[in-house]
């Protein structure tokens, strides 16, 4: 987190404890061994900067009131060199610590010093993550979910890699399985309807039935003719497959480009069967760890924390999902070596979470390396209702047409203000909407609005200039003081929405930002009589702007300097 806030927490502890020992030794307080007690922001500032329940905490050590304990710590408590310029004992015995105005100066000389770094730490010691999100299955375009999951997963690589970790991210791509036979039997009816008719031919309940397998059928027999009709299914299958499917991972490489998602890897489950699956299974075997039933060969989930066992090859040979799935994993977490895998699933994969980490530790690895983000779908809604059908082409909407059709600023942002297991419903009035209730041009407009206040400031002769200790610490009005804490507080909320895996954090940390800065700017005049105040008051002014800056260029969001 922030040094400075961290310096700040540091302080707190030490000094209580150095003012307990003083207290001890002259017999203040007796001399016994003391436990554990917490220092915490309180919800009302009145109640200080910091607060620490020590008092209460050793009332049993010392068989003393709390108070008498708070007092005596008091008398014994010793601030100097710290940011703190005052310690008071409240209510039962809390140890209110309140900072002085050197800590609000020197949040904003840091902000300054570390420009476009500020907010970065290295918490994460460079661990390595793999952050696996989208993957959607390429037989079909891609829909709102995968919407949701490309903001939230990308926006998360973002804050992990500005927490200290070193992050991968990774689409995972279905080109092999169950799905690609399905696509492949789509594609091959598709296409003999085509020329058999398709009163002749017929389409199977649990096929593709969109319009996209139509076209792809449609394009091959303009450009192949009815060449392939003679040929064996097998034949004319693999050649619609190997015609088609390219053609819809570039379209999804276009899409998340447009998208400003850049993937780190782009793998192909079918190289997974080029020997990693095989691999898997036989380290199954050997590990005594499946039985064959029915011409088929099964995991005992059972045993390693499953619902029910599970198939890994099918009786026609073929390897599941599941046996894919436990391969690839082993390859994220042996393989190539990550500390932690994370990937970003639908709510209904929920009954997967526990079977692959049980897998992964039954076959020798830490399942607890795997994290598994559980994204709740998404309702678009416009008027109040609720929108299935794009206008534009009568059709479910899928990701393509969201990115035509609204700004790709406020899909990202927008996507990202709420928690991923929670309902979310999409706005599409609002994203496109140009006031304060967008939440995105909301924060955009902060940032252009400081730039325009330089811009006229510097138009009637005034320029910005470094400022002292001294006048950063004149500072004092509680907007300017609010808002200066806020600005402190953006490391500590990075690394919380890293550990959480939530980046919804940080769009309601710029939200809020842009919030306290419009409070204090229509507080406190920026351009007051007093040159040492008004400069002050313009290297605040900086350090919003660069922190908006900051964050909005890490969630790969357009920072506008006017509007």
């Amino acid at each position: 987190m922030s040094l400075l806030v961290d310096q700040a927490k540091c302080d707190v502890r030490e000094r209580i404890l150095e003012a307990a020992g003083r207290a001890m030794a002259d017999g203040t307080l007796p001399s016994v061994p003391t436990g554990g007690f917490n220092v915490e922001v309180p919800a009302d500032r009145k109640n200080g900067d910091y607060s620490s329940n020590a008092a209460m905490a050793w009332a049993r050590d010392f068989r003393k009131a709390p108070k008498m304990i708070a007092d005596a710590i008091i008398s014994h408590m010793d601030l100097s060199g710290t940011y703190f310029d005052r310690c008071e004992a409240a209510g039962a015995g809390f140890l209110n610590f309140y900072l002085g105005d050197a800590f609000y100066a020197a949040v904003l000389r840091d902000i300054r010093e570390k420009g476009d770094r500020y907010g970065c730490s290295d918490y994460g010691k460079g661990k390595k993550i793999n952050v696996e999100f989208i993957s959607a299955n390429p037989t079909g375009p891609m829909h709102m979910g995968n919407a949701r999951g490309g903001a939230l997963g990308d926006c998360l690589a973002a804050v992990l890699s500005a927490a200290g970790y070193d992050v991968t991210r990774e689409f995972y791509v279905n080109d092999a399985g169950n799905q690609i036979e399905k696509f492949a039997l789509s594609l091959d009816i598709r296409y003999r309807q085509i020329f058999e008719g398709e009163e002749n031919v017929e389409m199977p309940e649990d096929s593709y039935h969109g319009e996209d397998i139509k076209e792809h059928a449609k394009a091959f027999a303009e450009e192949n003719g009815d060449k392939y009709m003679s040929e064996s299914e097998d034949v004319r299958r693999k050649a619609l497959v190997d015609f088609a499917l390219p053609k819809n991972i570039a379209l999804m490489r276009e899409n998340v480009a447009k998208y400003r998602i850049e993937y780190d890897k782009w793998f192909f489950e079918s190289e997974l069967h080029k020997g990693e699956v095989q691999e898997t299974i036989n380290i199954m075997r050997e590990k005594n760890l499946v039985y064959e039933k029915d011409g088929a060969l099964w995991y005992r989930a059972t045993e390693h924390g499953g619902e029910k066992d599970e198939v890994l090859v099918r009786s026609n040979g073929n390897p599941t999902y599941f046996a894919a799935d436990i391969a690839y994993h082993r390859n994220k977490l042996l393989v190539r070596g990550f500390d932690k895998a994370i990937d970003i699933w639908g709510a209904d994969h929920h009954g997967h979470v526990a079977r692959m980490k049980g897998a992964l530790d039954a076959i020798g690895l830490d399942g607890s390396k795997l994290d598994v983000i559980l994204m709740q779908l998404v309702r678009l809604m416009s008027g109040g209702e609720v929108v299935r059908m794009s206008k534009r082409t009568g059709k479910a909407i899928t990701l393509t047409d969201l990115l035509e059709d609204i700004p790709i600023d406020a899909v990202r942002f927008l996507f990202n203000m709420r928690e991923p297991g929670s309902q979310m419903e999409f706005d599409l009035d609002l994203a496109v909407e140009q006031s304060a209730q967008n939440p995105v041009y909301y924060c955009q407009y902060a940032h252009a609005r400081i730039c325009s206040i330089f811009k006229k400031l510097k138009e009637e002769g005034t320029q910005s200039r470094d400022c002292s200790m001294e006048e950063l610490m004149m500072l004092s009005q509680p907007e300017e003081r609010e808002l200066i804490r806020h600005l402190a507080s953006l490391t500590e909320e990075i690394v919380i929405s890293a550990k959480n895996y939530d980046p919804a954090r940080i769009t309601r940390y710029t939200v809020d930002l842009a919030s306290l800065f419009h409070k204090f700017y229509n507080a406190c005049r920026v351009n007051c009589e007093d040159e040492a105040l008004k400069q002050a008051r313009l290297y605040l002014c900086g350090c919003v702007r660069d922190t908006i800056r900051n964050i909005l260029t890490m969630l790969k969001i357009n920072v506008p300097e006017s509007m």
